[in-house]
Parts: C-alpha cells; sequence; structure tokens
C-alpha cells in the first residue's frame, strides 16, 4: 500500500512534498527584487565617499528610499532633476507641482520637505551662537538655502542685538511672483518690541536675478529713516536669488 500522504507516481502525480533539502529551500526561499542589491551598493558608496561620491540623481534616489520602500526609485530622481532642473529646486518645488510628476505622493513630498528642513536648520545653528557679520558667508548661505529656491517674493527680517547676535529670524509677508508687500512702520515696530538695535532686511526674486530693483532701494531707504531716530539700524538689505545674492552694503546703496 502507497504511504499516507503519497500519491501514485505512475499516474503522474507529484508527492504531497518535495525530495531533498534543495528542493525544499526552493519553496521557502524567494528572489529579492533587483533594486535591493542597488541600494546597497549606493548606501555602501555613501559610507565610504561621503555625497561627493554621488551624483544628485544617485543621492535623490538615497532619499526616495524611506518614501518608497519596495520599488526602484532611479527613474523618479531623474525625472525629477529633468523636471526642476537641480537637486535644490526639488527640495524647494512647491507641493503642487511635485504632484504633477508621475509617481509623487505624500510620502515622497513629506520626505523632500523634511531634506530640506532639516539642512536648514542645520546651516542656521551655525549662524546663532555668535555675532552674524563675524560669520557673514554663513548667513549668505542660510538665506540662499532657506529663500533663493522660493516661487513666490517673501520678505524677512534678522533682529540682532547690540552685540549683532541674532534675535528673532521672521518672516514678515510673502507676496505674488515680484511683489511683496512692506509696511516700515511695522518692521521698525517689531524691532522695537524684541529690543533690537539693528535688522537685516532680506527678500528673493522668483526670477533668479537678485539685482535690486527702483522700488526695492526707495523702500529700504525708507525703513532706514523711519529707524534711526529711534535706535533701530539697518545693517544690510540682502536680495537672494537662484542666481547668487545681492547685497546693498556691497553695492553702496545703504
Amino acid at each position: 500500500m502507497p504511504k499516507p500522504g503519497a500519491r501514485d507516481l505512475k499516474r503522474g502525480a507529484p508527492r504531497s512534498e518535495p525530495e531533498g533539502a534543495d528542493a525544499q529551500g526552493s519553496f521557502l526561499e524567494a528572489p529579492q527584487p533587483l533594486y535591493t542589491g542597488h541600494r546597497e551598493r549606493l548606501r555602501a558608496r555613501f559610507r565610504q565617499g561621503g555625497a561627493e561620491a554621488l551624483p544628485d540623481y544617485e543621492l535623490l534616489e538615497m532619499v526616495l528610499f524611506r518614501a518608497i520602500p519596495r520599488r526602484d526609485t532611479k527613474d523618479l530622481a531623474k525625472r525629477l532633476l529633468a523636471r526642476f532642473g537641480s537637486f535644490a529646486e526639488v527640495l524647494a518645488a512647491p507641493d503642487a507641482r511635485l504632484k504633477e510628476v508621475s509617481g509623487v505622493g505624500e510620502a515622497v513630498i513629506t520626505e523632500l520637505k523634511l531634506i530640506r528642513a532639516a539642512a536648514q536648520r542645520l546651516i542656521k545653528s551655525e549662524i546663532v551662537e555668535g555675532p552674524l557679520l563675524s560669520s557673514w558667508s554663513q548667513v549668505l548661505d542660510y538665506l540662499r538655502a532657506v529663500q533663493g529656491f522660493e516661487h513666490r517674493e517673501q520678505f524677512r527680517i534678522l533682529f540682532l542685538d547690540k552685540r549683532n547676535r541674532l534675535i528673532a529670524d521672521e518672516m514678515q509677508g510673502q507676496g505674488t511672483v515680484d511683489h511683496t508687500p512692506v509696511y516700515v512702520r511695522e518692521v521698525v515696530k517689531r524691532a522695537l518690541e524684541l529690543s533690537s538695535t539693528a535688522i537685516i532686511l532680506v527678500h528673493n526674486h522668483p526670477s533668479g536675478d537678485p539685482t535690486p530693483s527702483r522700488a526695492d532701494i526707495d523702500m529700504t531707504r525708507m525703513i532706514v529713516e523711519a529707524g534711526r531716530p529711534l535706535g533701530v539700524a539697518v545693517h544690510d538689505h540682502v536680495i537672494v536669488g537662484r542666481g547668487g545674492h545681492a547685497s546693498f552694503r556691497a553695492l553702496r546703496l545703504l
């Protein structure tokens, strides 16, 4: 009699259990997706050589790993760079425009915004401890990181104490692609509320060209004149854009 659990091999029916260890393993082990090995190689190269060892699309791939854990991210990374032009502009892109790219969902958007916020927080931490004017290059790096790639104009003020240390970093207004309303009285009033003796004005030009306009120059002079009798000095007005920055003090407009 055939053993229980076995079928008649003459009729071509397979046994209920495969024969041999190799056969048993074939049922238990599924092949890993191809992207798994690729991700490990990228991580190894990053650990060994840092960000400089990876081109922008591979660094962006790694950023997307957590948002898309079970799919290859190379194609999406390349399409994002092709759409927006650079790694920085991908991170700064508005949510609505990111969603226009196939494969981008809320998880991807959250991951991109998290990386950008972390980078900004890191840069800012380098300037808050000492006098801002003694670390001016780091200040410019920070301002370009937080505003240089924005798609609408934003007006920011850095409030300083008597030692030129940062008291507050505040966004005062956000406008359109080429205009932000600035209220001179409110600027000076806020400085007095914070006991700030000096301020640095900052805004961005979404066009990318940081060259000051006539309106920028006139507005700055109005703030300087309003703050002077109240003991509030304007150290500088910095305009940032994709193409760099412009300093009113360096241009002798202050």
